[in-house]
Parts: structure tokens; sequence; C-alpha cells
């Protein structure tokens, strides 16, 4: 699991290194103003979770992640957070078990442990990731950036896989 997160996070700093600030942070009519920035500060505070976690041996809590608005307004400081991710992926063996702390309601009291184990947690970054790739690539078109698509982005392996296998 941690090689296919890498992959999928150096997908992401490769196509941060052709934009510029104004693309990074261009208001999306289509993602009600959101950013391409915005969803990439997301992806990274995610994987920022579970390292920390990891790290520290702790529960995973999303709800609870740290939001640097520097990582949303300059794709340099992303990209830079992003090797540090991937350079804690190809030096720890993520392994074992944690809880994820989650609140699913708007009440502050209802935190609730959901028994997880960190691979659980690292597959559900790389699909939270692919998720918010196709919100890019929305706001990508919707600037007139085809060209900076590879056509994977934010496309899971499986849809992948089953596009390979209809087109022969």
């Amino acid at each position: 699991m941690q090689v296919e997160c890498q992959e999928n996070l150096k997908s992401i700093s490769a196509l941060l290194r052709s934009l510029n600030e104004d693309q990074y942070q261009y208001p999306s009519t289509y993602l009600s103003g959101a950013t391409i920035g915005q969803h990439i500060r997301h992806i990274i505070e995610f994987y920022t979770c579970i390292t920390s976690a990891f790290t520290e041996n702790s529960p995973v809590n999303f709800d609870a992640r740290k939001r640097d608005p520097a990582l949303e307004k300059h794709p340099l400081e992303a990209i830079k957070a992003i090797d540090r991710i991937i350079d804690y992926l190809e030096t720890q063996k993520i392994l074992g078990n944690t809880a994820l702390l989650a609140n699913y309601t708007v009440d502050e009291s209802e935190t609730c442990s959901i028994p997880s184990s960190f691979q659980r947690e690292l597959a559900y970054c790389l699909e939270h990731s692919i998720h918010h790739q196709a919100l890019i690539k929305i706001g990508l078109l919707e600037q007139g950036l085809p060209e900076l698509i590879c056509p994977d982005f934010g496309v899971a392996p499986s849809t992948i896989k089953f596009r390979m296998a209809n087109d022969s």
C-alpha cells in the first residue's frame, strides 16, 4: 500500500510542478469556489494525520488535522510537504493496528472510535486522494489546462484496469 500511495503522491507533485500560483489558487465555479490548492492541502493533511499517528503510536483522527494555509496558496510548499510524506513512506514500515477517531455529527461530543489498521487508513488516504484528484481535474479543465492532465489522473486503478481490458 505504501508504494501505491507514493506513486499517487508523485503524480500530484508532477502536476504541481507545472502550475503557477494563479492557476493553483483559481476559485473554480464548478467546485463551489474551491481551489486546486485547497484540494491539495486536504490530501496532504490526511496523509500527515497517518504519519503523525504512526510516529506517535496514537489513533488516526482526520477531524483534528492541522490546516496549513500555505499549502493551499503555494504549490512549492505543497511539493515540499508531499516530498516529506513520500520520504516517510519510503523509510517506515507502516504496519499495525490503530483506531480511527471520528465525529460524523455536528455535535462536538459525539466522537467514536473504530478499530482499524494503519494499512487500512493508508488505503483510505489513497482512495480519498484519487477522489480529490478527479475534482482537481475539473478545476484544470475549467481553466483551459487539459494539456496538464495525464489520462489516468484522478481515476481509480480498478477503473483503469477495466478500461484496459475493454479496449482490447
